[in-house]
């Protein structure tokens, strides 16, 4: 009786250390299973153990699988409405069908992109080793071209590899979309297009790679904390967009002509779209339906809020009264800013980050802009690049459990050691992104035949010039 009731404990325990184990979610339980291991391991019958490798594959996880279905339709509604809405609403009515059609066919062509190859530069580990510096620690290679090896069984952890698949497209889609809202109403479709194709060639999918293709990758191995693209998507899109905005130049009559927003109604409703589907870009990212991802979605809503908290308090100190695309703008800025941090802060360091991130983003998009003279449209530079700097940087301190995070560090990290790390990757990126933008428009004009409608175009407005129809029919 005592072999047979040793023989079970000995089953249950190779059972519970077979099951995977999250982080943060269940150290624990497993230590309490190794005790409960050693003190048998004299009395008990030999038991003939499965190979490690089969011990340790991944099974497909139902509940996983459904919340990762839900996060990639919740990520490409940010796009296509939700974008598409916050930017039409913000330009002047004779462009506002131009910025719609730039992100619907932003994510046509991404779409089909990432199946070609953006999958495989971002995600193929060919050739990647844990602290070797290669080719391969910047961008992967192109076994996974055409989704080449993907079969209706391939997992990615505990989901379908090809719902991951998706979910990882909806990234791709939006972050080249959001570069749209510094250049809008004053440049070429064809121009743009080929613009994005370039991008996100060669800075979008290097960028994926680095941060998060794991052991071997540049930033991974730099031990950078960035769990839904504080680098990869906010501060890359947004110095893209500050350098498109300078290369381009003003608009036709900035500053000095007003340039009102011709539907507010639609921006309220685009940032709202926004703020809901950013629940399945940061709480998504836990690629689970775990703890991970609860805490990723609270603190979300919190840092959000209060960054549009901050920025209208900001603006009603100022400027006597509180405006919707005050309020609309800090909502995204706090979103922006609290997606690198979503799966290592608490409820305390996202609202910090949010207060922060709206007072910040407030005044880069209002006074900095003015000082420094450029014309970023709808402020891509103001709320994407400067949130997504001040959230990464923010992370180093408030990931660590005594300032309230949910982060594991590892020995000997301290706050200083990880807040340079965090800066570093912010000062690559910006290095990295802003050259290499700077180069891609440049292609692109001479291949297009100049960036820029022309002044007729740009005055008669880019709904007729640019694809013959009108957003309102008055």
């Amino acid at each position: 009786m005592i072999r047979k009731a040793t023989l079970a404990l000995l089953l249950a325990a190779s059972c519970g250390l077979a099951a995977p184990v999250w982080a943060q979610d269940g150290a624990a339980p497993a230590e309490a299973v190794a005790e409960t291991v050693e003190a048998t391991a004299e009395t008990a019958a030999p038991v003939e153990e499965a190979p490690a490798a089969e011990a340790a594959a991944p099974t497909l996880d139902s509940g996983d699988t459904a919340w990762m279905l839900v996060a990639t339709v919740l990520v490409l509604f940010m796009t296509i409405p939700g974008l598409s809405l916050f930017y039409a609403g913000m330009v002047r009515s004779k462009n506002v069908l131009s910025v719609m059609m730039q992100c619907f066919a932003i994510c046509s062509m991404m779409s089909v992109v990432w199946m070609v190859y953006g999958y495989s530069l971002s995600f193929d580990t060919t050739g990647m080793e844990a602290g070797a510096l290669n080719m391969a620690s910047i961008v992967g290679g192109l076994d996974k071209a055409f989704l080449s090896g993907l079969t209706l069984e391939s997992l990615t952890l505990t989901i379908p590899e090809s719902v991951f698949i998706t979910f990882q497209m909806t990234f791709a889609i939006i972050t080249p979309a959001l570069i749209v809202g510094a250049f809008a109403e004053r440049m070429k479709f064809s121009s743009m297009l080929l613009f994005m194709l370039f991008w996100g060639t060669f800075c979008y999918f290097p960028m994926v790679h680095m941060v998060w293709s794991g052991d071997g990758a540049l930033m991974w191995d730099w031990g950078v904390l960035d769990f839904a693209g504080g680098t990869v998507v906010h501060i890359n899109a947004g110095i893209a967009g500050l350098v498109a905005a300078i290369v381009l130049g003003k608009r036709r009559g900035y500053p000095n002509t007003a340039m009102p927003p011709n539907n507010l109604g639609y921006t309220l409703m685009g940032a709202s779209m926004l703020w809901v589907g950013w629940f399945g870009f940061n709480a998504g990212s836990a690629v689970s339906a775990g703890f991970s991802a609860g805490m990723a979605m609270l603190v979300t809503q919190v840092a959000t809020a209060a960054a549009a908290l901050g920025w209208m308090f900001a603006e009603w100190l100022l400027h006597r009264k509180p405006s919707v695309l005050g309020i609309a703008s800090g909502a995204v800025a706090g979103l922006v800013a609290i997606t690198p941090a979503s799966g290592t802060v608490g409820p305390g360091g996202a609202l910090v980050i949010g207060a922060v991130a709206g007072l910040v983003c407030f005044f880069a998009s209002t006074k900095l802009k003015k000082v420094l003279r450029y014309d970023d449209s709808l402020d891509v530079f103001g709320v994407h690049a400067v949130g997504g700097i001040v959230g990464a940087i923010l992370t180093g301190v408030f990931a660590f459990p005594e300032f309230g995070g949910v982060w594991s560090p590892a020995e000997g990290a301290t706050v200083g050691s990880q807040v340079w790390i965090q800066t570093k990757s912010v000062l690559f990126t910006i290095v990295y992104t802003g050259v290499l933008s700077f180069i891609l428009l440049k292609i692109v004009s001479v291949l297009t035949g100049g960036l820029r409608v022309t002044e007729e175009g740009e005055t008669e407005g880019l709904d007729v010039n640019q694809h013959n129809e009108r957003g309102y029919i008055l």
